[in-house]
């Protein structure tokens, strides 16, 4: 109706419009008002409102379909899971009639039916019933007035003639599937139209907009007009592990669904994945593929615009509703399974990307709140007690954290989330003594900012992960292994990467900048700096100093923790260029505890920003290639709970990891 109304649903007539002109002209406007309010506030365009998407993971319903009474195959989202049932099943079911449908589900052999169940709506209806409207076909609680022709109480398409209530047959099981003996692709046909009026109406709000471009899920976009993208646009396509997403567990096996979908093998089983290396490598490929379906749209960015996973896997087991509560705060499985979607927008794909969700109110009940899903990266049924033990799991909700002078002392009232940070914590002292001017002046209940930053936190650290965030040149390979806290970061960089007017023009010697104390210097003698540095995230929850990670005593038995600065040795071989971290004069302190290593330049850490500038060629020179290596000093942190999870675990499990590189499947023999 909302697509492809006036094709398909011509009788459904509302205020005189078709139901299709009546959805969309109503949804685009709505839209537009809010393109105008944010236009008339004076300063968010631009800055903090940079884009707007058409519609979120728009569906091609039963558009296209060229046989009702069969199974859909063609469309963007067919995993055979649980109760599946033709379209003209689904149409009965509708209007109240039992169906006996096929039962299936996905095991390492690929779909495979498990038998028959039968739903019994027991007579209930889907569709409005004629008491909702008033006289002359006025609803009664909106104000709408519907058309003679557009019955209450019956199925849409039965009033259409596509099948028949009494007999539950159908009349014309090809009814979708072509328009005027043309048949009907969707995206073409119906998506993006749509998306050119709504780009049109928020262009005119918002003329320098980034419009992000959504088809389908995992269908592929279509050539855009030059004229409606204007330069600025960007692909949003969204993934998931679909698998993990709908069996709620971390499976020793998965399947390449992009690939099926888009023809790649003969059959399904040539799609299964075996083992953790292998579902790792395809859901990674599968990022590739995607983003390389930007390049129908033209030289534009591609950003996966949703990207996660469950976290009431296994019966909800990691809330201790399993097993006697003995799984309770155990998210391994989880962190595996984010972890391999993250892994997967990095290496050479390094895509951004946008994880789902942080729902403050999100609970091990009910989940986000919305059709069960439990994707929130954070919950206040996982925080811990507090070491007076007022604050019990579940009890404090992220308006209560940021609020309540109760439980946290702030300066002003007016005070962000954005702003608990480590910039803000970073002179935190134990006893909650703080350095210099943050915003925050007390943390009760958190001993420092490390425990404070991961409490709540689900998974953090495969979310929480070393990340360009500014870029001179290109990324061309973004690789990070949580297991050991190793990130390397390789870019691409050509003399169209600096503006003439921010290079340096004098050379000097490496020696020179080797003495200087000067962490602003811009010059090395195998070429010319940028004036802005490439900056790397870098997390407490992977990199914090011992002292942080260790309470309270450790925080008063360590001695100061001092920031580093970039000090140049003589080159190990060839061009290539060692930094290494030396104490730092500044009474700054540095929270983390880092080794870095570059191939060219030099870097510094601010905070949790590690900043690193290296030379860009000249015109005429050819590109260069970087390197960026972190890791921790003291390795990996272990928390508490991972210190647990690994005391329970079985000796058979802790071989099999040990002897399976990377969690690869391995055969025992």
């Amino acid at each position: 109706m909302f697509f492809a109304g006036k094709d398909f649903a011509p009788k459904c007539i509302i205020d005189g419009k078709n139901i299709q002109d009546w959805l969309q002209s109503h949804y685009i406007e709505a839209f537009g008002l809010l393109a105008d309010r944010l236009r008339d506030a004076g300063d968010l365009f631009d800055e903090c409102v940079i884009g707007w998407d058409s519609l979120n993971e728009p569906f091609e319903g039963l558009c296209g379909n060229e046989d009702l009474n069969v199974m859909p195959t063609a469309t963007t989202t067919n995993l055979k899971k649980g109760p599946v049932y033709t379209p003209a099943q689904s149409l009965r079911l509708g209007m109240g009639k039992p169906e006996t449908v096929e039962t299936w589900d996905f095991g390492s052999m690929g779909p495979k039916k498990t038998g028959n169940m039968t739903i019994d709506p027991k007579g209930v209806k889907m569709w409005s019933r004629p008491s909702t409207e008033g006289v002359d076909g006025v609803d009664k609680k909106w104000g709408w007035k519907r058309d003679p022709q557009w019955k209450l109480g019956t199925c849409v398409w039965a009033l259409h003639g596509v099948w028949d209530v009494e007999s539950g047959g159908l009349l014309r099981p090809d009814y979708f599937k072509s328009v005027s003996g043309r048949d009907v692709v969707f995206i073409e046909h119906y998506w993006r139209p749509h998306w050119q009026v709504f780009c049109k109406r928020i262009r005119a709000s918002h003329p320098e907009s980034i419009m992000f471009i959504q088809p389908p899920v995992f269908a592929l976009p279509p050539p855009i007009d030059a004229a409606d993208v204007r330069g600025r646009c960007a692909y949003s396509a969204h993934y998931y592990d679909g698998l993990t997403l709908v069996s709620r567990h971390w499976n020793w096996f998965n399947a390449d669904a992009l690939g099926v979908l888009r023809g790649k093998y003969k059959t399904v089983l040539q799609a299964v994945k075996i083992g953790e290396r292998m579902i790792r490598n395809s859901l990674q490929q599968q990022l590739g593929v995607l983003k390389s379906d930007a390049d129908i749209i033209g030289e534009y960015p591609t950003i996966i615009g949703e990207i996660g996973t469950p976290f009431d896997m296994d019966g909800k087991r990691s809330y201790g509703w399993t097993d006697d509560g003995k799984h309770k705060g155990d998210y391994s499985n989880q962190q595996k399974a984010l972890d391999a979607s993250m892994n997967a927008a990095d290496g050479p794909n390094a895509l951004s990307y946008t994880i789902w969700t942080y729902c403050p109110d999100s609970s091990h009940i009910w989940g986000d709140g919305w059709n069960m899903e439990d994707l929130s990266l954070w919950s206040a049924d996982d925080l811990k007690t507090r070491n007076d033990g007022l604050m019990k799991p579940g009890a404090l909700s992220a308006t209560s954290l940021l609020k309540d002078n109760t439980l946290m002392r702030v300066q002003s009232p007016s005070a962000a989330t954005s702003s608990i940070s480590l910039p803000t914590l970073k002179n935190f002292r134990g006893g909650g003594e703080m350095t210099g001017k943050p915003l925050i002046t007390s943390l009760e209940g958190w001993e420092n900012p490390y425990e404070f930053l991961t409490d709540g936190a689900r998974a953090v650290k495969a979310f929480s992960r070393p990340w360009p965030t500014a870029v001179v040149g290109v990324p061309k390979d973004i690789r990070f292994d949580i297991t050991k806290t190793e990130f390397k970061l390789t870019v691409i960089v050509t003399s169209d990467d600096i503006p003439d007017s921010q290079r340096s023009k004098t050379r000097s010697s490496a020696s020179s900048i080797a003495s200087s104390s000067s962490s602003t210097s811009l010059d090395l003698e195998d070429g010319a700096y940028a004036e802005s540095p490439t900056e790397v995230y870098v997390p407490l929850v992977h990199y914090a100093h011992q002292a942080l990670v260790g309470g309270q005593s450790a925080l008063e038995d360590a001695a100061p923790i001092k920031g580093g600065r970039s000090q140049v040795f003589p080159p190990i071989s060839g061009s290539s260029t060692t930094l290494v971290a030396v104490p730092s004069s500044s009474d700054d302190p540095c929270p983390l505890d880092i080794q870095v290593t570059v191939s060219a330049g030099k870097w510094e850490v601010s905070g949790q920003v590690l900043k690193w500038w290296y030379p860009v060629p000249e015109k005429g020179e050819p590109p260069m290639e970087y390197t960026l290596s972190l890791s921790r000093v003291g390795g990996a942190i272990k928390t508490l709970e991972e210190q647990e999870v690994e005391a329970k675990k079985g000796c058979l499990e802790r071989l099999c990891e040990n002897v399976c590189e990377g969690g690869s499947c391995c055969i025992m023999m």
